[in-house]
């Protein structure tokens, strides 16, 4: 079994201790006499580290061959990952149209989308339009006054393809969030697998996002904050494979001694191009899709280009900069900014092309007539279009429309009591009476049929306690792991302490959701413990950390009905609500 000890030992705090320059003029003198140094890591290893490879007792025990073992291995990289994935999407597509109503917030982002994909802006509904479209679905008019939205156009056209593949209905409108939250647990089985060394942990973190309710839920319904997940995700995992391949690039440039160990050399550390680096590029571009879904996108455009540069620091240290810093600055931070920032702008300017297209008469888009109908009051604004300047009197409105949000609702919450699920949204509520809509003849009482967007409790819970854990080994261990899952927590979380009196949601949490994930990964690696550990030590914190993630699993399971729209007797529902906030 492995675990995430043995790649505690590539962190970048023991990678940048200090190596020797050169062999002990001693050892040099006993190689004429056939002396072998003892093999021991180089700098390419701390560079970058080896995967983690199955203890041998494993496979001797599973009377399994080496030929055969080490196949396995090999192939247990995508295979893994992808049965991971297999069962996430069995769970997430499974009864995706139903219920077959508009729940939540799909009353806007679903027929959003619909316009967008047909009209390229967003329209005026009728109020009654949700019966019309269950009832008529493709078939619906579509009104031609804009309408006024306050969220870019990136996820709505996303949730508008499943709709044009399937058609206006529950599955249409929910089939991109579903196929969006499968791919991003194939993605954090992979980036967990990359920064752990370990197929293991990689696919023991995204197990915990199958089977979490949050993201469950918001797989299955039409709200953005799923798939603004799955680009901030994505251009995390970008960002990790070119730290990586930067690492093996420089690795690759240093020299290699009479004993065939790659040495440190401050030369080559600090005058090394890495060159343009196209995962970075391509982390550009989610970040511009994840800033086009939702304007929190930027936070982690800040965050993720801060992280990679560090990255950089880090990599040119343990190859021997003595000026690791200068050395980014000069090599690095230029084609860095150029990657991430301006692509995503472009991308984000992009997203708006229907709007941008649509006609000034005031039958297109939204404020798309505002420079036309209010002239160009600025001696600068004859250097802009008139798209430009109606986008940016647009996005004035909509910052001044989210900042001063403080409408109540039933299911606000404040971001303290996110981290361990404390006022989850019912996103749909029928009682149906026995023998209706699912409810069982002899329910005695009223059903309680819900869809609750609640994070799986155990995993939450003990979520809380793994990021005081990563904190503890980025702040004191200096694990650039720790520091990369609490750089996405902090992303994803903190900036909501910014706004306290607006009107915010648990679900927002789902962003920062899959670094949760990794953060209980690394927690549960420790709690098994380091492979030279002993047997009895290694089969107790193995024990431990199956008994805790089969918890998690069963709660998953318990709390089944309330994430898929079940009709349960109102007792049972009743057990389910362990905290009054959740009601």
């Amino acid at each position: 079994m492995t675990s995430t000890a043995s790649s505690m030992d590539s962190t970048d705090i023991q990678q940048g201790q200090a190596p020797h320059e050169q062999r002990p003029s001693w050892q040099q003198r006993l190689r004429r006499f056939g002396y072998t140094a003892a093999p021991r890591g180089d700098v390419r290893d701390q560079l970058v580290p080896p995967y983690v490879r199955p203890s041998p007792r494993m496979w001797q025990f599973l009377g399994i061959s080496q030929p055969l073992a080490e196949r396995v291995a090999r192939w247990s990289a995508w295979g893994g990952p992808l049965l991971v994935t297999l069962l996430a999407g069995v769970l997430r597509f499974w009864n995706l149209g139903n219920p077959r109503k508009v729940i939540f917030d799909e009353t806007y982002y679903a027929k959003d989308a619909w316009a967008l994909v047909h009209r390229g802006f967003e329209v005026d509904w009728d109020k009654n339009a949700n019966d019309l479209v269950l009832r008529l679905g493709d078939q619906v008019p579509i009104p031609t006054d804009a309408s006024y939205v306050v969220h870019p156009p990136v996820g709505k056209y996303v949730i508008g393809l499943g709709e044009l593949i399937f058609g206006f209905d529950p599955f249409g409108w929910r089939f991109m969030t579903a196929l969006l939250g499968t791919l991003a647990v194939l993605m954090l089985c992979r980036i967990g697998r990359r920064i752990f060394r370990s197929t293991f942990l990689g696919c023991l973190a995204g197990t915990l996002m199958a089977v979490d309710g949050l993201a469950f839920v918001m797989a299955r319904t039409s709200l953005l904050d799923g798939v603004l997940m799955f680009f901030v995700l994505a251009a995390f995992g970008c960002l990790v494979i070119d730290r990586d391949r930067a690492r093996e690039r420089l690795a690759a440039a240093l020299p290699v001694d009479p004993d065939g160990r790659v040495r440190p050399d401050a030369h080559v550390a600090e005058t090394l191009r890495l060159g343009w680096r196209p995962y970075r590029w391509l982390a550009g571009l989610m970040l511009g899709l994840a800033i086009g879904t939702k304007w929190n996108g930027l936070y982690f455009l800040v965050a993720f280009g801060l992280l990679t540069v560090l990255w950089d620091v880090g990599a040119r240290r343990v190859a021997g900069a003595h000026h690791p810093y200068t050395a980014v600055i000069k090599r690095d931070l230029g084609l860095a900014v150029l990657a991430t920032v301006p692509v995503a702008i472009v991308t984000y300017l992009v997203s708006w092309t229907g709007w941008i297209l649509s006609s000034t008469d005031g039958s297109g888009g939204y404020y798309r007539d505002w420079a036309t109908a209010n002239g160009r009051s600025s001696n600068w604004s004859w250097l802009f279009p008139d798209w430009w300047l109606s986008l940016w009197h647009y996005e004035h409105q909509v910052y001044d429309f989210h900042v001063g949000l403080s409408s109540p609702h039933t299911y606000q919450s404040n971001p303290w009591s996110w981290i361990v699920a404390g006022r989850p949204v019912s996103y749909f509520y029928e009682s149906p009476t026995p023998g209706k809509d699912g409810c069982p003849v002899d329910a005695g009482e009223k059903c309680a049929r819900e869809v609750l967007a609640l994070g799986t409790p155990l995993l939450w819970w003990v979520a809380a306690f793994a990021v005081l854990y990563v904190l503890w080994r980025w702040l004191f261990r200096r694990d650039w792991r720790a520091g990369a899952i609490a750089c996405g927590i902090a992303a994803g979380y903190l900036p909501w302490f910014l706004y306290q009196e607006r009107t915010i949601f648990f679900f927002y949490a789902v962003v920062f959701l899959p670094f949760l994930c990794l953060a209980v990964a690394m927690l549960l690696g420790a709690i098994i413990g380091p492979p030279g550990s002993s047997d009895t030590r290694r089969v107790a914190g193995a024990t431990g950390a199956g008994v805790l993630v089969l918890l998690i699993a069963w709660n998953f399971i318990y709390f089944w009905p309330l994430y898929t729209g079940q009709a349960i007797p109102i007792d049972d529902w009743r057990s389910r609500m362990w905290l009054d906030t959740w009601v």
